[in-house]
């Protein structure tokens, strides 16, 4: 494969080191969403799911999410470890991002991560700006996942060119 790993420094993780099947735990740091002017979600009640070669995905509480932002959307998609996922859209004034998001129903998600249920996650790419405890988060590459990135993890990532068999 010709993957080098790179070596995490203090207060670093590598995502090699990440469990597969993926592990849910929580996080306390504070993301805030923005789009087109409008604070999509600010919380510090999170979920990150953590799987080998991915930058953590990040799940936020449904309940946190500004009033008429979250819309159903005709997506769906099937995780091997969560079941199937069913997407949303995020509506501010003036601007619509389709399947932006997703989320697993409680039936389908709850015997392996309770913990997602409820819980929203977005891919980062679209938005104006998504920061965790005020750094930028970086989207993973590729547009098929929506793991963040920050300074505290190393790669390589899976998602950008000659990473689909990793």
């Amino acid at each position: 494969m010709g993957i080098t790993r790179e070596q995490p420094g203090p207060g670093q993780e590598s995502v090699w080191d990440y469990p597969r099947p993926p592990r849910a735990e929580r996080d306390t740091r504070r993301a805030v969403v923005t789009l087109a002017g409008t604070v999509v979600v600010d919380t510090a009640d999170l979920v990150r799911v953590l799987e080998t070669s991915h930058p953590p995905t990040f799940y936020l509480p449904r309940t946190a999410f500004a009033e008429g932002v979250l819309r159903p959307a005709q997506r769906r998609t099937v995780c091997e470890w969560k079941g199937t996922a069913r997407y949303v859209d995020i509506v501010v004034p003036g601007t619509v991002l389709e399947a932006v998001g997703w989320w697993y129903p409680e039936g389908d998600v709850s015997a392996t991560y309770p913990e997602l249920a409820d819980r929203v996650s977005l891919y980062p790419a679209p938005f104006d700006e998504i920061t965790l405890d005020g750094e930028r988060v970086v989207p993973q590459p590729g547009g098929f996942y929506g793991g963040w990135i920050t300074a505290d993890v190393v790669g390589p990532f899976k998602g950008g060119p000659g990473s689909w068999g990793w």
